[in-house]
């Protein structure tokens, strides 16, 4: 229905637009009591995509990406879709517009998405706002957090702790972004070296901080696709050796390799279908580089059950979408949960855990 019906029209629009309608639809339904429980009890994944990872129980591996919900106004709605967790922003510590549209394009020949959004957000006083007024979610709420466009990279943490201050009592975990490319020389932050020290500081705010709000949640690093084999290698150790709780692999690329449509020359990074095999190859060396013991996020490309079936057994525990919720549809999150169980059920497993990194040892 949606490929048929709503999708031809929202793509007449324009695509962040078109974004902005959705959310505002999902943000209304959010505030209907009755409809997430109503549809939780339809999208209720199999038992056997249920795992413990960072001490949080996810009832499936999928996840909602980073920068579809940036201020969390829909996150009920999202939630009873069946994702096994949400990712919103990313947020920095000052509202801040983002550049100049238009800054979303479709690469429909692609099944691709190019943004130049710019961490477009309304800051960390306005997100804690609405993630303190949520009822108790039946998925975990991860916020992805960075530095604004006017921070030199050089005060960068500053900015980083300071979100840490201000969400750590509504954040059940925090994602450090040092890789989006449309906020100039933030990929500088993935240099080792720079990295460790940034880690360490974000682990160090969220231990200070753990009595005045009686948790600490799990902290990853987002890390990019384009860097140098070499350079990635050192990120995934410093990340390691910082004592980071997890990875996100991988963000957006600057990439135009094998692209058909006529958009892809804009500015921005490149996220959807092209990303499918790069981002599961640096998975699985991220998995061999940290022998397994560093808990991956998947993420790039996964449009089908075999997709994210992939990504698991190259060695994500957890995975996440976004580009594919715009040229599937709401209906993808249950149809990749279905389609995982089936996967599971043929090859004789009877828990996901049970398959992850199995192609990469």
């Amino acid at each position: 229905m949606y490929r048929s019906l709503a999708r031809p029209l929202l793509f007449r629009l324009d695509a962040e637009d078109a974004h902005h309608l959705t959310l505002s639809v999902l943000e209304a339904a959010s505030k209907v009591p009755i409809w997430p429980a109503l549809a939780r009890a339809i999208t209720s994944p199999d038992v056997a995509l249920g795992q413990t990872v960072f001490g949080q129980a996810f009832a499936s591996p999928i996840g909602l990406a980073a920068g579809l919900d940036k201020n969390a106004v829909a996150v009920p709605a999202f939630a009873a879709l069946g994702f096994g967790f949400l990712e919103v922003g990313t947020v920095t510590p000052r509202p801040q517009p983002g550049n100049e549209r238009p800054r979303l394009f479709r690469l429909l020949e692609d099944e691709a998405l190019i943004n130049r959004m710019g961490f477009n957000n309304g800051g960390t006083e306005a997100l804690h706002a609405r993630l303190s007024a949520l009822p108790p979610q039946p998925a975990p709420v991860w916020v992805n957090i960075g530095r604004n466009k006017d921070t030199p990279n050089e005060e960068a943490a500053g900015d980083y702790l300071k979100c840490v201050h201000a969400l750590q009592d509504v954040a059940d975990a925090f994602v450090i972004n040092v890789s989006s490319p449309n906020t100039p020389g933030l990929r500088a932050l993935q240099a080792a070296d720079g990295l460790g020290e940034l880690i360490r500081a974000v682990l160090d705010a969220t231990e200070t901080n753990r009595v005045r709000t009686l948790r600490r949640p799990p902290v990853l690093v987002k890390l990019a696709p384009d860097l140098h084999p070499a350079n990635f290698e050192a990120s995934v150790g410093a990340v390691l050796d910082a004592g980071a709780h997890g990875l996100i692999i991988s963000n957006t690329t600057l990439s135009r390799d094998g692209l058909f449509s006529e958009k892809a020359s804009e500015t921005g990074g490149l996220s959807g279908r092209p990303l499918t095999q790069k981002s599961t190859a640096l998975i699985r060396e991220a998995y061999r580089l940290t022998g397994g013991t560093l808990p991956i996020v998947g993420v790039g490309g996964i449009f089908s059950p075999a997709d994210a079936h992939a990504k698991l057994r190259a060695g994500a525990s957890l995975l996440e979408v976004y580009s594919a919720l715009v040229y599937e549809g709401p209906g993808l999150v249950r149809r990749l949960n279905r389609g995982l169980s089936d996967l599971l059920a043929r090859d004789g497993v009877t828990n996901v855990a049970e398959i992850i990194g199995v192609d990469a040892r």
